[in-house]
Order: C-alpha cells, then structure tokens, then sequence
C-alpha cells in the first residue's frame, strides 16, 4: 500500500511537472516500428536546428517578425556583438530566410536592411510554438499574440490536413513515398 502511494505520489508529482510518460509518444509504424530498426539519417528536425541552430538566430528572427530591418537595431534588441549579428544574419540570408535590401536614409550612403523572404516567414510558427512553450515552462513574459482581426489569443497546435486538432498520443510516425528516404534500416546479421 505505502508503495502504490509512493508510485502515485511520484506519478502526480510528474505530471504536475509537465513530465508525460511513455504514452505521450508518437507511434511508429510500417517498416519504421520497430524503432530500433531505423536511423534517421535525414531528419528534418535536424536538418532545421543545422540552419537555425543557435539561439542568437532564433532572437534574430524574432525581431525580424517584430519588424526590425536595420543591422545595429538587430544586434542591440537581440543583445549580441557587431560580429556575432553580423555572422548570424550573413547565414540567415545564405540560408534563405533573409533577405538583403539597399536602402538610403538622406544625405548617407547605401546601406543593406534585412527582410523576411517566403522562407523565413514560414518559420513563425516555430517561433510562436516556442514562445506558447515558454509561457508555460518558462514563465510569462506579459505579452501575448493576438488575432488582429478578432483580437484572441493566436496559439500554435497540431492539427490534420482535415483540420482536426491532434495530440501527440494520436500521431503516428510513418515512412513516406518522398524524393529521399529519411530513414536507414538497420539490418540484423542474425
């Protein structure tokens, strides 16, 4: 009895920190379950922490959202060096989320600002999934997304191409027909 209240205790206390169990995992199936037959060798999550992998990058690019344009607001609202922003937003453009644009304040000489390109504004949802996250686990920053037209809360969630919102409980992982296989199998010399 004391052990099953212990397991409870400890089970509540984990859930109370946001800590799921293995049934908050995707499920693998077809020739991807079981997990342990595959490697994902190209992962697109991967993939997108290789081209926005370092948390300047990701200040950056909120900012972008937030309308900055101009290189020294850049690395002054994000809080990092002249070479550090330079460095990061040469590779947001190189990478395609970013794009440099001429521009010429009166009486000055030519400069480059920085806007968004097709690329870059597709990434918002991550940055809105990561600021929903935050505010949860993090702690709350008093700002909030909002719809401008209707003036609600904008959140970011998981929903079918039929439009059904969907728990990670209710995903499965499977392999796809695609131009590259993401995945290796592992072939057992057994």
């Amino acid at each position: 009895m004391v052990a099953a209240a212990r397991l409870d205790n400890e089970s509540t206390s984990q859930l109370r920190l946001g800590m799921e169990t293995a049934s908050s995992t995707v499920g693998m199936t077809g020739i991807i379950d079981p997990r342990g037959g595959w490697r994902a060798t190209s992962c697109p999550i991967a993939g997108a922490i290789d081209v926005v992998g370092v948390r300047s990058a990701f200040l950056l690019l909120r900012e972008a959202f937030y309308g900055t344009t101009r290189f020294d607001d850049f690395a002054e609202r994000v809080g990092v060096s002249q070479p550090v922003a330079a460095a990061r937003l040469r590779a947001l453009v190189d990478e395609g989320l970013l794009m440099r644009v001429p521009y010429r304040d009166q009486g000055q000489r030519t400069r480059m600002e920085y806007r968004l390109t097709e690329k870059g504004t597709a990434f918002f949802p991550v940055l809105a999934a990561l600021m929903q996250w935050g505010e949860r686990w993090v702690g709350p920053s008093g700002m909030e997304l909002r719809h401008r037209e209707c003036g609600e809360a904008v959140h970011a969630e998981l929903r079918c191409r039929q439009g059904h919102p969907v728990p990670v409980t209710a995903i499965d992982l499977v392999a796809t027909d695609g131009p590259v296989a993401a995945i290796d199998l592992v072939v057992s010399d057994q």
